[in-house]
């Protein structure tokens, strides 16, 4: 009966009264957790039984970030696969290369082009393989030794892992072996790495390209409407303003190692 009625309303999802609970008892997991139970009356009573907030959050969390991957992962398949072609059209353009800003050798706008590709194949590479290796917390409990679950299910006699195994079966993801009240943050880290890797990629993508763009080089140049204005005061101006977004945007990567760093190496003891 109680699971019958969890059943009946787990999609009736209230953000408002969940939203008020939040802001009077200020924990956003137990909000859900009361607003849930007071369209159960009989199975609220068991919702989070032997759980801690984390063995729901960081298990969400974990689907979150494969999720995200895998759609970063996808449209970086697709840069690469649009530079291959540009990369065989321009194989045998020729173009200036520069060392230190000044003229060297000739060089060609193909091997350039295939210089930016090979990098941010080492990104796909490595993001790929962060993506395969996320994991969640599993169900563990408040300090990761699994103690409450295993008290609870000794009457009905299941092991902790069994209930586990059994939740991850049907969310599609493992879980780390060993865990305290959170996944280990280590992770976080790891992702935020290879995002920075590909950030450092594409900024020096749009770095070179602005270099490029300049009238005295000129060689290359990034879209520009019919309508578009380059500059309020000087109309002739043709700012490269797609390659510094993406300059801007990437440095803001950057910074996303040391936050999870500190994350990783702050999170004492169990939490």
């Amino acid at each position: 009966e109680q699971l019958a009625e969890l059943r009946t309303n787990q999609d009736n999802i209230d953000i408002a009264r969940a939203t008020a609970i939040e802001q009077e008892i200020r924990h956003d997991l137990m909000a859900e957790i009361r607003t849930y139970a007071e369209q159960c009356p009989t199975g609220g009573a068991i919702i989070h039984l032997g759980a801690t907030s984390m063995d729901a959050l960081d298990n969400v969390d974990a689907l979150r970030l494969r999720e995200a991957l895998d759609l970063l992962i996808g449209q970086l398949q697709t840069l690469l696969t649009t530079l291959a072609a540009r990369i065989e059209e321009h194989a045998h353009t020729p173009a200036m290369a520069f060392t230190h800003i000044q003229p060297a050798e000739p060089t060609t706008v193909g091997y350039r082009l295939a210089q930016y590709a090979q990098d941010l194949l080492i990104d796909l590479e490595e993001l790929q393989s962060v993506r395969n290796g996320i994991r969640g917390k599993g169900l563990k409990g408040a300090v990761g030794t699994s103690a409450s679950y295993t008290q609870l299910l000794e009457e009905v006699g299941w092991s902790a892992r069994q209930l586990e195994d059994r939740v991850l079966a049907e969310l599609g993801i493992a879980a780390f072996e060993a865990a305290t009240q959170t996944y280990p943050r280590k992770q976080d880290l790891l992702i935020a790495n290879a995002l920075a890797g590909l950030g450092a990629s594409l900024h020096k993508f749009a770095f070179d390209l602005r270099i490029l763009q300049s009238p005295p080089i000129g060689e290359w140049s990034e879209p520009f409407g019919a309508k578009q204005v380059g500059s309020s005061a000087m109309p002739f101006k043709r700012n490269p303003i797609t390659a510094e977004n993406i300059n801007s945007l990437t440095r803001q990567v950057a910074a996303l190692p040391r936050v999870a760093w500190d994350n990783a190496a702050l999170s004492l003891l169990e939490r």
